[in-house]
């Protein structure tokens, strides 16, 4: 049998899946080049099928804070397969999981598993409409909260309109029932609630924006959304699918301070410790709602699946202070970092951050505070930092538009290896601004 590469890989891959891949930004279409496909990963290192390593700052997008294949992980993952893979049926072990859930976020009485942060987001959506008896959903422009047609809206010109779709597929009625406002922009919220306050079911937002790259909310932008949505009798959604567990034990919520109390609560990637798993929890008497006790239906085949309720039992177990302070000092020096080699090889740049999480945004000296003056920065100085560092064996997240993640073992050693690189990559990047 041939030696597999990369390039076999893709080509084969793109022969029977669309794209040669089964989420967009694997397919490296905003960086060019050929995706690496991995093989295996252990600790803060992946390796592709050609062999090769790379110090990884992806993370599988966030699960892998303990680093990957932790071993209490991947053996609590085996005792749990070797008891069944699925049963369709309840066990104990989701019961612990949601009591770990509300443990750390106490004000998510109540907590329901499911499958993907996609899910969770359309049940808290649907949730809150039957709440509240209202169809209108409010979001911000560049925070992504999966792929339901109602979320895949872009945002329309003036203060908020009514979104059109985003992707095809989606019906125009459907996507008008979403407003886009922009992200931090005090004045719109306050104007859209004044002219449909009484006909919003739910305002759903990223706490910490991470899906524009890094964008942190304004100081008392997050208060203001609790109090609009209180006084028109709306729901507020905290989508934590990236952050939940990552940036804090608590999540944003508790890096914040706890000032704010969401209706709502969406989480994903790290509470399934890398298995498909996700969460939504809330106050009871909303998620009381749900079948089988209230008529918003909700119901899947995998959720609370055996294999990822015992991976995030585990992570949860493990993700204890020490972890996250780790996960923090590696952060700061590697942002650190960052900024010194692209200061120093003169590129326009702003580095921003939310918690352990942060990102670079190219050829912007200004704080970014939303979607669009995220999308002014310039690609082809990421594409060319991208990768030079790709060549030097560090996998950065194929998009501008992403956060970088670390983990409790990226240590000096591993740290390093990115250090020696930096100087050459800021230099590729400010070859590529000329």
């Amino acid at each position: 049998m041939a030696a597999m590469s990369n390039e076999t890989a893709f080509a084969r891959a793109s022969a029977v899946i669309p794209g040669g891949v089964d989420s967009p930004v694997r397919a490296f279409g905003s960086v060019g080049g050929t995706p690496r496909f991995i093989d295996h990963a252990s600790g803060a290192y992946i390796y592709d099928v050609d062999g090769r390593e790379y110090l990884d700052l992806v993370g599988s997008w966030g699960p892998a804070l303990l680093g990957h294949a932790h071993p209490q992980v991947v053996a609590a993952v085996q005792t749990a397969a070797a008891k069944g893979l699925s049963f369709g049926a309840p066990t104990v072990a989701e019961a612990e999981l949601a009591e770990l859930v509300r443990a750390r976020v106490p004000i998510a009485e109540k907590v329901r598993l499911v499958s993907t942060g996609t899910e969770a987001t359309m049940t808290a959506i649907r949730l809150a409409r039957g709440a509240t008896g209202r169809d209108l959903l409010v979001k911000f422009a560049g925070c992504y909260h999966g792929h339901s047609d109602g979320l895949l809206v872009a945002a329309g010109s003036g203060i908020a309109t009514a979104g059109l779709p985003g992707s095809a597929g989606i019906p125009e009625p459907i996507a008008a029932q979403t407003l886009v406002v922009p992200y931090n922009d005090f004045d719109a919220i306050k104007a859209v609630f004044a002219e449909r306050g009484d006909q919003i079911a739910a305002v759903i937002t990223e706490p910490a924006a991470a899906n524009m790259g890094i964008v942190p909310p304004e100081p008392g932008f997050n208060e203001l959304l609790r109090e609009l949505t209180s006084a028109h009798g709306a729901l507020l959604i905290y989508d934590e699918v990236l952050v939940g567990f990552r940036v804090s034990a608590s999540g944003w919520w508790g890096l914040e301070g706890r000032t704010v109390s969401p209706d709502l609560f969406t989480f994903g990637k790290v509470v399934g410790g890398g298995m498909p798993l996700a969460a939504l929890g809330g106050r009871a008497e909303v998620m009381d709602l749900l079948a089988p006790v209230g008529p918003v239906y909700q119901a899947g085949t995998l959720s609370g699946n055996p294999l990822a309720t015992a991976a995030g039992i585990a992570t949860l177990k493990l993700a204890d202070a020490a972890v996250y302070a780790k996960v923090d000092a590696a952060s700061a020096t590697l942002s650190a970092a960052v900024t010194e080699a692209l200061s120093n090889a003169g590129v326009p740049h702003r580095l921003q951050k939310a918690g352990s999480l942060f990102s670079v945004f190219f050829g912007i000296n200004g704080p970014v505070r939303n979607y669009a003056e995220a999308q002014t920065q310039n690609a082809g100085a990421y594409r060319a930092f991208f990768h030079s560092l790709l060549d030097a064996g560090i996998a950065l997240p194929p998009s501008a538009f992403e956060a970088w993640f670390v983990s409790a073992v990226h240590d000096d050693e591993a740290l390093s290896r990115v250090l020696e690189a930096l100087p050459a990559a800021a230099m590729a990047a400010r070859a590529s601004l000329n």
